[in-house]
């Protein structure tokens, strides 16, 4: 299984890439080492820094016909890595 889950496009990451920050799901038993080896791998840069942090799933529930059904979305892994100076990721260019 691969380390790196999918890449985060939100209007916070977003904001961050111009400092030279991505950020990414990664696999949850992924330590900090492995995701800067496969960052490196995959996009060709020089990781500077890795921050990562565990996301709990949110607890939902949902009116049924005959009950209320409750449950919870999946917990996640998620690395805001920081890129050395020059360096880009450009996510948008397998699309």
């Amino acid at each position: 299984m691969s380390v790196l889950v999918k890449p985060l496009v939100t209007e916070k990451v977003s904001a961050l890439n111009e400092k030279g920050k991505y950020g990414f799901v990664v696999d949850r038993n992924a330590n900090k080492v492995e995701i800067k080896k496969a960052v490196e791998k995959m996009y060709g840069v020089t990781v500077e820094a890795v921050n990562t942090m565990n996301y709990l799933g949110k607890t939902k529930s949902r009116f049924a016909k005959s009950r209320v059904v409750s449950g919870r979305t999946a917990s996640y892994k998620k690395a805001i890595i920081s890129v050395a100076e020059g360096d880009v990721i450009d996510f948008y260019s397998e699309i």
